[in-house]
């Protein structure tokens, strides 16, 4: 199985990527068991798609690589906390768990208009099962923000 912290660093690893093509500091991987599914960063400014956040392209790309629309038995590492856009789409995908470093008030301070709604309590509203795991590797999420911050050319939305 792959460990929720190397799911991570991929995940990290794409935002990275990200940011250097201008887009901003979200990165998300998708694994079942063995088998990397998917990862993806945030696209919103690349294609001027409000709901291209890293973690629904990681759902478009897992669903059409196992061609399913549900993800059951899949863990997902995503560097922030799911908006609650996205945690409702993991939801539907019907993951498994969901593990994120920075939190919704991270994202936030760093300027982005983050809806102050946590993820457990979507998931709570809902009577989801999907498990949310907070703080994998969070400082390592949290830098991406800074790493973002320090270029120019960022756009906040």
């Amino acid at each position: 199985m792959i460990a929720p912290d190397e799911l991570m660093r991929l995940a990290i690893e794409k935002a990275r990527e990200g940011i250097d093509s201008g887009q901003s500091p979200f990165g998300c991987a998708i694994a079942r068991s063995n088998e990397l599914i998917s990862v993806a960063h945030n696209t919103v400014v690349a294609t001027t798609d409000v709901t291209a956040h890293a973690e629904v392209n990681a759902l478009r790309l897992g669903c059409k690589a196992t061609n399913q629309i549900h993800l059951a038995g899949c863990i997902v590492a995503t560097t922030c906390e799911p908006c609650p856009m996205c945690m409702a789409a993991l939801h539907w995908a019907r993951v498994e768990t969901v593990y994120f470093g920075a939190s919704i008030a991270d994202a936030d301070s760093a300027g982005f208009n983050e809806l102050q709604v946590p993820a457990a309590e979507v998931l709570k509203i809902g009577g989801s099962r999907v498990a949310l795991v907070s703080d994998v590797l969070s400082a390592e999420c949290r830098d991406l923000f800074q790493r973002w911050l320090q270029r120019t050319d960022r756009i906040v939305y």
